[in-house]
């Protein structure tokens, strides 16, 4: 069981997790998806590559303006900065909360392999007991939602939310706030009515699992994907009808004393991802903090800024800091696509503020 006074130090956490203006970095990729991100740019995908990369993002100058946690890789989360100041301390002294990723990845569901559950449950309390005595506030469990014409299968659905809901109560007891994570992917032609339904299920199995678990709502960070068309529907993706999809759903679904919601962006673009975050704030107060935890649209511009190259990495920051600038705002309803005008990037890795 949870004691007052641990809920009242998670909330406290879960608080700074989603303080107005900023939002979180998720910087957990795994190798083989950051040697994805530098084939795109040529680099070498070997462990100094990948913790200069993780310090380009992770060190640049004044992020806590607008980054109020970074969620780590378990490489990550063990390594240091070029001057040898671990990560975890270089973030903290940015008053920037550090977090962790905790599964272990995707596995087929049985009986259905098109649909995908989690790994990691076994041995996590061990393992959240470790980082939290690295530093680490808060952490995250991502399961998979699949749309087609035959998926998501209630019982994919239902198996996702309890081990979302055991993971959520491990992390409580160890201390550290949990963002409950089921993302319901682009990929597919299916409608936004149709995600909206998906994402609206899984919610609603999500939330009703982790009341069954004693998981305490004020205690943790949904981290959703918004309700969104399909990548291959040919359905356009307008931002209003995007909010007011999504805003229903978590009208029906989330509970009032939930800590807050920051949204993934799930392979939307930039600038979408940022259209999209500010639209759902042109609806009048939220009744929870919503705000962003991106990882490509946040990172993809400066990493092709960047190039694995020193002379490259203050550019490379400048840009970063943009897009987290411009996320920042759109989390307060204070974007406008005039505000990216003057920013550009030039092929040879300058970053330019007009």
């Amino acid at each position: 069981m949870i004691n007052i006074e641990q809920v009242a130090e998670l909330n406290k956490i879960a608080k700074q997790m989603v303080a107005p203006g900023k939002g979180i970095l998720a910087a957990d990729e795994s190798m083989n998806t950051v040697g994805k991100r530098f084939a795109a740019i040529n680099l070498e995908n070997t462990e100094d590559n990948r913790r200069a990369f993780r310090e380009m993002l992770l060190t640049a100058p004044g992020e806590g303006r607008y980054i109020s946690g970074v969620i780590l890789f378990d490489e990550t989360i063990h390594q240091a900065t070029s001057s040898h100041k671990t990560f975890v301390d270089a973030l903290q002294e940015e008053n920037i909360l550090p977090g962790i990723k905790v599964d272990q990845g995707l596995a087929e569901f049985p009986g259905s392999p098109s649909e995908k559950v989690t790994k990691g449950l076994d041995g996590l309390s061990g393992r959240l007991r470790e980082y939290a005595s690295m530093g680490a506030r808060f952490a995250k469990w991502r399961a998979v939602i699949t749309i087609t014409d035959k998926t998501p299968s209630d019982a994919n659905i239902r198996q996702n939310a309890r081990d979302l809901a055991a993971y959520a109560l491990a992390c409580q007891e160890a201390g550290l706030v949990p963002m409950v994570e089921p993302e319901v992917l682009l990929d597919g032609n299916h409608s936004l009515a149709t995600c909206e339904i998906v994402l609206d299920k899984t919610l609603r199995a999500v939330f009703e699992e982790l009341a069954k678990a004693g998981a305490v709502p004020s205690g943790m960070v949904l981290k959703s994907s918004m309700a969104l068309p399909g990548k291959d529907s040919g359905q356009p993706a307008i931002p209003d009808e995007i909010a007011r999809a999504t805003l229903r759903v978590f009208a029906e679904t989330l509970p009032q004393d939930l800590a807050g919601v920051v949204f993934l962006s799930g392979g939307q673009g930039e600038i979408q991802a940022t259209e999209n975050l500010n639209a759902m704030h042109q609806h009048g107060p939220l009744p929870w903090p919503v705000t962003f935890s991106y990882a490509r649209a946040l990172q993809d511009s400066a990493t092709k800024v960047w190039q694995g190259k020193d002379a490259n990495l203050a550019a490379a920051q400048r840009v970063f800091l943009h897009r987290a600038k411009m996320n920042s705002l759109a989390s307060q309803g204070q974007y406008a696509p005039e505000l990216e005008k003057g920013f550009e990037t030039s092929a040879g890795g300058e970053a330019t503020q007009d």
